[in-house]
């Protein structure tokens, strides 16, 4: 049977952490977030490694490490935070309508469609006029191998990927290099001249922290979501022009502050730069190099860097898009999962697992950064998150329905009901999420 603290022991070897000083207790194994694959214990295992780098930041500034007892509920609650979700009062839309798994001509592909230009992307790839739907896409598809569709969507920078067998993802050339580095990469970079985190308050530990979050659907929102949870006072920025999906907002934008920066005006641009001299950390979560020709954190010595990709830093897909969707088709968790078609895992556990391991490295590289003075580049990759979660043991054949969590894993504020965190200690947190880019761009 899988055990969280293997995966929570994987983090903190691979990052060359002191293990935990406190204590995280795992409760016993319980029917939430039930699959074949071990789900639940990747889940509590990656949010433990969050309440021990929260320790371990805690020990280092004089005070008693917390006991940190998980509860499979709320972990559970998080996780399923699209499915928890209510606006007034109705449920929200996890995927649109050209998001999902369709036939080709020898096998399956998996879309990814939830942004408009995404869609646009996917039918141009595909020779498909602006206005198809579901059913033209499938029958289009249909006449394509599996791998056409992979490289045809690829070249146009749409989201799709050929579903995979297991052992076919094991021989894939990215799947090797997204396997050779550590669950999260921890490199030293240039020396720090800013102030120290005092860690004055051990319910907010992070409480002075200026977190630049520029990340956008799930794995990097919740990975800064949590450093809000902590104290740090987090700002988003978004491009004007790309809206980000309400529904998602308005749960991963919990605790932060959220504005609009369009990087093509010089004026804004000007304006993130001077965010990111100002800032501690600094959350990336775009496609590898989108960002490089404005070149906003190549002066930022001695600040956290954190990054999430989909596939790793390394590899022949290294710089190609992908979601959690798009790896567990990828990967073989979907046929896996399946049974006469792919199916899926009980939740984006792959997004919301990284997220959660990228804080934790965030959270040790400032403790270590008060130690040596020195920033450090932290990164994830969802690849490498499923490769931890296949490598697990503990499969179940005949999985029984997840439960549901129930309603005392959610709070509401107004119209909108979130999950709760997921980290124990915490009802909800620090406030709900402002409208998007409601908010100036500068530090509170």
């Amino acid at each position: 049977m899988a055990s969280p603290q293997s995966v929570h022991d994987e983090y903190e070897h691979g990052c060359g952490v002191s293990a935990d000083p406190g204590s995280v207790r795992y409760p016993a194994p319980s029917g939430y977030l039930a699959a074949r694959l071990p789900v639940a214990a990747l889940a509590s295992g990656s949010v433990g490694a969050l309440a021990s780098a929260v320790n371990r930041l805690l020990v280092s500034r004089g005070h008693d490490p917390h006991t940190w007892l998980l509860d499979p509920e709320r972990v559970a609650a998080s996780f399923t935070a699209d499915r928890m979700m209510r606006i007034g009062g109705e449920p929200v839309a996890g995927f649109a309508p050209m998001s999902g798994f369709f036939a080709a001509a020898d096998g399956w592909v998996r879309t990814h469609a939830n942004y408009p230009h995404h869609r646009m992307r996917l039918l141009t790839a595909l020779d498909l006029p602006d206005d198809a739907d579901p059913g033209t896409l499938s029958t289009r598809i249909g006449e394509l191998t599996a791998s056409d569709v992979e490289d045809l969507c690829a070249e146009a920078g749409a989201v799709a990927a050929r579903v995979r067998t297991e052992p076919e993802w094991a021989a894939h050339p990215q799947a090797v290099a997204a396997a050779a580095g550590p669950l999260v990469s921890m490199t030293p970079t240039g020396e720090y001249a800013g102030p120290e985190l005092s860690a004055a308050d051990p319910a907010h530990p992070l409480a002075g922290l200026r977190v630049l979050d520029l990340t956008r659907v799930l794995a990097g929102p919740v990975a800064a979501r949590a450093l809000a949870l902590l104290g740090a006072q987090v700002l988003r920025v978004d491009p004007p022009q790309l809206h980000e999906i309400d529904w998602q907002h308005r749960d991963t934008g919990q605790g932060k502050r959220s504005t609009l920066l369009d990087l093509t005006v010089a004026d804004d641009l000007d304006t993130l730069r001077g965010l990111v001299a100002t800032a501690d950390v600094i959350v990336t979560g775009y496609r590898p190099g989108s960002l490089d020709r404005f070149d906003i954190t190549r002066d930022a010595p001695g600040r956290v860097r954190a990054t999430v990709g989909a596939w790793s830093g390394s590899g022949p897909w290294a710089g190609r898009r992908g979601f959690d969707s798009i790896v567990q088709a990828a990967s073989g968790i979907a046929l896996i999962e399946g049974g006469d078609r792919p199916g899926t895992l009980p939740a984006q556990a792959l997004d919301h697992a990284s997220g959660y391991l990228l804080a934790a490295g965030v959270v040790d590289a400032v403790t270590r950064r008060g130690h040596d003075g020195l920033g450090r580049d932290v990164s994830v990759s969802l690849a490498r998150t499923a490769h931890t979660l296949l490598a697990l043991p503990g499969r179940a054949a005949a999985p029984p329905e997840p439960l549901a969590p129930g309603p005392a894993t959610t709070v509401t504020h107004g119209a909108v009901t979130t999950a709760r965190p997921a980290l124990p200690g915490y009802a909800e947190y620090p406030f709900p999420a402002h409208d998007w880019g409601a908010d100036a761009p500068h530090w509170v």
